[in-house]
């Protein structure tokens, strides 16, 4: 039994969500900025739900009713067709399993695989799922939703429950949580660039991130959520003097925003230096005023910004950092513990080059020492990575 059931507290999980409500949401970034970043406070009163700085919210959305409706023409289908939902086996209308538990922005193979068969080869499909076609499947699947191979592929004609079954289930979103409990004990925040984009001629949006910023009304529409423990990602104990240097940059602030909430509710004795970085100081500079607190009182040792276009060449996060490589290396001979969140995909990697050089140049190593020294703070967990 967990604690929190032992304890006569609710359990909340997938199976059993708490059913929150936005009570507060605005825009981080300003007009003119290449997307839209927005700060949301989630409403936890009632619900008894605990987190620590780290930890993620599960989110459970719904699908855009305008996407369920296409989808639903393009099948030719009513919406009135009862199928088995995905996640109850409950019998329910289609229209509802599709907006409640479908996940219609990906496509699953064995769409595919039913399409090649009802068309009998004759789809741009046909060939795409050999498996020397990975790259050629996966260029073709880029942008888009199932909508799109229904379009392209009308001869394919299905039963609503026929259909059900060649889709995957929208599951949980996972954010970073962006609050300290600390500094608000009955909210959660969190901090979500929302996903827009056209392709084949057609508007696009992330489910999750488009449900927050545009289906959701302000205190009344209710989201299922609850948390994710990120047990490798915290914080020392507030009375331990260990410095902490934060890499985060775009919506990777998120956990930072968090810590430095908690740092500053605690008195936390070691120094933190904070790398965030985004397109522009002008339109991106999320929590600037937050950040100027934390700085004037001491939360804050050091913030560093990288603003990729403000100037005429590219200037990001890892290049922040080897331009205070001497000063990063002597936190780490100090014993600092380095955090990264973001993309795993390339600022992640430029970061750990960047930890690489710096170890290398400043410690005056070797390549294969920087590895082994890089291989000792992951050992000793001062090397901690949440990246997506």
């Amino acid at each position: 039994m967990s604690t929190e059931a032992a304890a006569g507290k609710p359990v909340y999980n997938v199976k059993n969500p708490f059913l929150a409500k936005v009570k507060k949401a605005y825009d981080l970034s300003c007009a003119g900025a290449p997307k839209n970043t927005r700060h949301y406070e989630i409403d936890l009163e009632g619900g008894e739900l605990e987190y620590l700085p780290g930890d993620s919210l599960a989110v459970q959305p719904t699908n855009d009713p305008a996407l369920v409706e296409d989808t639903l023409k393009a099948l030719g289908f009513t919406g009135d067709e009862i199928v088995k939902h995905p996640k109850t086996s409950a019998e329910v209308p289609i229209r509802q399993a599709l907006f409640e538990a479908t996940l219609l922005t990906e496509i699953d193979n064995k769409l595919i695989k039913a399409i090649i068969e009802k068309t009998g080869g004759n789809t741009p499909l046909n060939g795409l799922l050999e498996p020397d076609r990975k790259e050629d499947l996966k260029n073709y699947l880029w942008g888009r939703f199932v909508i799109d191979l229904l379009l392209e592929n009308p001869t394919a004609k299905f039963e609503p429950q026929e259909f059900m079954a060649t889709q995957k289930k929208l599951n949980i979103r996972l954010y970073s949580i962006s609050s300290s409990q600390r500094a608000h004990p009955k909210e959660v925040h969190l901090t979500v660039a929302t996903v827009k984009y056209t392709s084949h001629g057609r508007e696009r949006g992330g489910v999750a991130s488009t449900f927050l910023a545009e289906r959701i009304a302000i205190g009344e529409t209710v989201i299922p959520v609850f948390v994710n423990h990120g047990k490798g990602f915290r914080l020392p104990e507030p009375s331990e003097d260990i410095p902490v240097i934060f890499i985060g940059p775009g919506t990777g602030i998120a956990p930072f925003r968090a810590f430095l909430e908690e740092r500053e509710a605690t008195g936390a004795k070691g120094k933190a230096w904070m790398f965030f970085g985004e397109v522009s100081e002008k339109t991106c500079f999320f929590y600037k005023e937050e950040f100027e607190r934390w700085l004037a009182n001491g939360t804050l040792a050091k913030l560093t910004t990288a603003w990729s276009r403000d100037q005429a060449e590219k200037i990001y996060v890892q290049h922040k950092m080897l331009e205070n490589s001497a000063e990063i290396f002597a936190w780490l001979e100090q014993g600092a513990i380095v955090y990264v969140c973001g993309d795993a995909a390339r600022m992640a990697v430029d970061v750990d080059k960047a930890l690489h050089t710096i170890i290398e140049k400043e410690g005056r190593k070797s390549a294969e020492e920087a590895v082994a020294y890089m291989a000792a703070l992951k050992e000793a967990k001062r090397y901690r990575r949440d990246v997506y």
